[in-house]
Parts: structure tokens; C-alpha cells; sequence
């Protein structure tokens, strides 16, 4: 039991840490990359950057008061679970910000922008994957979709691009294409650290009479295990058997080719899965 709980109490310091990294990743794609160039690419931190660019209030400050602010509407339209979820990343976010130092490391805006939204996009994939949250614009899109349907990745999409409309009237319309494209590449990052970089293909097979001669060369060839399903076929109404088995995407020129040399009528339908959990299927 006491072994159960130090494992328990280490998992819990090493999520917290690792939502510190996630944090601080952000705070320095935000304080190094971004605001030295003027870039407001989307999001809260893009909203702290143009108020400084306008006011020049510290980005720590209007960060904190945003989500200040977001906290209370959390509260108010949401619930308590929600509100706790994004209290942490809504306090420390600032905080780092304010101990980030604003210096310019890249003198060339695109690559900046380039690596800075690398580097945005792994401190949110962190965050996320654990569960937290950095607060700010992620609140609008939940308190949208609950009382009006509106699905949060569209209402967050428009809220980060009137936030990137306002670089032309801040900065310029050279800030307003980088935070486009920073849009874009933390988008990319963020979505493949989410669901991981290597990708898998779930392939499903049918066959009239060679199913298990196809089953044993794919299972020789490509070391992978397989799933046989019994079906009915919609318009035949027959019974027939289906063959599914996950394999690496660079296998699937081979698949194919086992396949029909095999049976040149045989029915193949491949989709892309983002991870794989244990078991030999």
C-alpha cells in the first residue's frame, strides 16, 4: 500500500511538472518569438501582445486580468470542475511571463515566427494531453456550445482570427500573415503530439474464398496480429467473414501487393488511426 502511494505521489509531481514545462514553453514562444516581432497569433497571449503594442501594458498583466475574467465566466455559465481545471494554467501562465525575459532571439520574423509556434504548439499539446488547461480563449467556444450548440473549434477559429486581424490595424499586415501561419503550425504541432507521430492504419480485408491464405501471408510478412469479424453483407444478405489488422503506414504498399497477388477482387478499406494501446490482435 505504501509503494501504491509513493508511485501515486510521484505520478502527481511528475504531471505537475510536466505542465510547468508546457507552461513555460509557451510563456518563452510568446515573450522570445512572438512579442519581439510584434506578432499577436491568436489566443490570449495574442490579445496581451496587441494591448501592449497599443497601451504597452506588461503582456503578464493583461493575461492575468483576462483570465481573470475568463475564471469568473467559468463560474458564472459553466461549472466548478471547469473553472478548477484552468485556475492553475491561468495563474502560473502569467507568472511566467512576467519572468520570461522579452528578449529577441532570431532577428528574421519568419523563422521566429516558424520556431516560436513550434514551441507554442508543444506547451499546449503538454497541457492538454494532461488533462489542464491555460484558461484564456479556450472558455467563449465551452460557454457558446453549451447554451447556444455552437461547436467549440469553429468559435474559437473565429476568435483567433479577429485576433490576427488585429495585427493590419496594430502592427502591419507582415504581422497579420505571420500570425496566420503560426495559427496553422501550432495547430499542426499541436495535433500531432496530441495523437502521436507515429501513425498507424487499421486496414479492414473481405475475400470470397481466400481470406485465411491472405491472413497468413499478412501475418508472416508484415509481423502484425489480426481480428476476423463475422458480417452480412447489406445488399447479399450473406453471411461473410472480414479481416482487420493495424499495421504501419510504410507497410501498406506491401499489404497490398500480398493481397492481390493473392485475390485481385478482394475488398480493402484502409483508414488512418492515431494510436495504438497494448494487445496483439
Amino acid at each position: 500500500m505504501k509503494k501504491i502511494r509513493q508511485n501515486l505521489y510521484f505520478k502527481k509531481i511528475g504531471r505537475i511538472i510536466s505542465i510547468l514545462v508546457g507552461l513555460e514553453l509557451i510563456a518563452v514562444s510568446v515573450s522570445m518569438f512572438f512579442e519581439p516581432h510584434k506578432i499577436a497569433a491568436g489566443g490570449a497571449t495574442g490579445i496581451a501582445i496587441l494591448v501592449k503594442e497599443l497601451f504597452n501594458i506588461q503582456l503578464s498583466l493583461t493575461l492575468l486580468g483576462f483570465n481573470i475574467i475568463m475564471w469568473i465566466l467559468t463560474m458564472i455559465f459553466l461549472d466548478k470542475m471547469k473553472a478548477a481545471k484552468i485556475t492553475f494554467g491561468s495563474i502560473v501562465l502569467p507568472i511566467f511571463l512576467a519572468i520570461t525575459p522579452d528578449t529577441l532571439v532570431i532577428k528574421d520574423p519568419l523563422l521566429s515566427d516558424i520556431i516560436g509556434s513550434i514551441l507554442f504548439g508543444l506547451g499546449l499539446s503538454i497541457i492538454y494531453r494532461l488533462g489542464s488547461s491555460a484558461g484564456g480563449t479556450t472558455v467563449p467556444p465551452m460557454i457558446l456550445n453549451k447554451y447556444f450548440h455552437i461547436r467549440n473549434a469553429n468559435s474559437l477559429f473565429v476568435i483567433d482570427g479577429i485576433v490576427c486581424l488585429g495585427n493590419i490595424f496594430v502592427s502591419g499586415w507582415e504581422q497579420f500573415f505571420l500570425a496566420i501561419l503560426s495559427v496553422g503550425i501550432s495547430t499542426i504541432v499541436l495535433n500531432y503530439v496530441q495523437t502521436g507521430f507515429d501513425k498507424k492504419l487499421v486496414v479492414y480485408i473481405m475475400s470470397e474464398n481466400h481470406l485465411d491464405e491472405i491472413k497468413t501471408q499478412l501475418t508472416d510478412v508484415i509481423e502484425t496480429g489480426s481480428t476476423i469479424f463475422d458480417v452480412r453483407g447489406g445488399h447479399s444478405n450473406e453471411s461473410k467473414e472480414m479481416l482487420m489488422l493495424v499495421a504501419d503506414t510504410q507497410n501498406y504498399g506491401t499489404m497490398l501487393d500480398i493481397i492481390f497477388q493473392i485475390d485481385q477482387d478482394a475488398f480493402i478499406l484502409a483508414d488512418s488511426i492515431a494510436e495504438v494501446h497494448n494487445g496483439s490482435l
